[in-house]
């Protein structure tokens, strides 16, 4: 939450404000706006949007592998995502856009001997490792994005989870989407004013919230026989982005 204060100088400040006692510093007068004797103040929350098509993908990709010892798990893991790797990088993906975010090696356990009656007897036990090695992935070419994981699975990645629709640079946007929601601020607290038999004299604070609203719904694919046969890229839809701002301004009123 971002808050911004925005303070009156003093030749706007009425006469109450300039008579302030003497410990009361420049600061005192930024943190605390003082509202002329007779005056009101309206508090008023609005939300401004703008729509953008996404221009990059975020997705993870990566090699499950299991053998009966950690390293045999985990050298299988290696060749198969090595292999991925280069796979991803065929396809026109940056080194720079490729960023490991999961190295694991963990056991996998047996079930433990379950006897006639239903119940079972012992612990479990160690029957073999897991290995699981994760990227995640920009791209930023989102008509090639299915054929990219096409590309992947073909080549050995068994994990592919996404993407998540963004901006590369979403600045214009939720400029744009934090004036939208200040104008529709000050026309209902104008709306609000006239409706009371007053006028708006000023803005006092402007609380700001915001961020990505809505997103295109989070896909998810896995490895298998259909896809890896599929002679046509994986659709992917991007859709679009809403992205919004959220204000909170508290406006000073006075009498007409």
């Amino acid at each position: 939450m971002k808050r911004i204060l925005l303070a009156a100088s003093a030749a706007a400040l009425p006469l109450a404000a300039l008579a302030l006692p003497g410990a009361a510093s420049a600061q005192s007068l930024q943190t605390a706006p003082v509202v002329a004797a007779g005056d009101s103040v309206l508090t008023v929350s609005a939300e401004g949007r703008s729509t953008r098509v996404p221009d990059l993908a975020v997705f993870t990709a990566g090699v499950t592998t299991e053998g009966k010892t950690a390293s045999e798990a985990l050298t299988s893991n290696a060749r198969q995502m090595n292999a991925t790797l280069a796979a991803l990088k065929s396809t026109g993906v940056a080194a720079r856009d490729i960023q490991t975010s999961n190295l694991s090696v963990s056991p996998v356990y047996g079930q433990p001997r379950r006897l006639p009656d239903g119940t079972t007897e012992g612990d479990p036990v160690i029957v073999g490792y897991r290995a699981t090695n994760q990227v995640q992935v920009k791209q930023r070419d989102l008509a090639r994005y299915g054929q990219t994981i096409d590309t992947l699975v073909k080549a050995g990645a068994n994990q592919v989870d996404g993407p998540s629709f963004q901006l590369d640079k979403a600045d214009a946007a939720m400029d744009e989407a934090r004036v939208n929601a200040v104008t529709k601020a000050r026309a209902r607290a104008e709306l609000y004013a006239r409706a009371a038999g007053l006028k708006v004299v000023r803005v006092l604070t402007i609380s700001e919230a915001g961020g990505y609203s809505a997103q295109p719904p989070m896909l998810y694919a896995r490895a298998d026989k259909m896809m890896m046969s599929s002679p046509a890229p994986s659709p992917v839809a991007a859709g679009e982005l809403d992205l919004t701002a959220q204000v909170t301004i508290t406006f000073e009123l006075a009498p007409l």
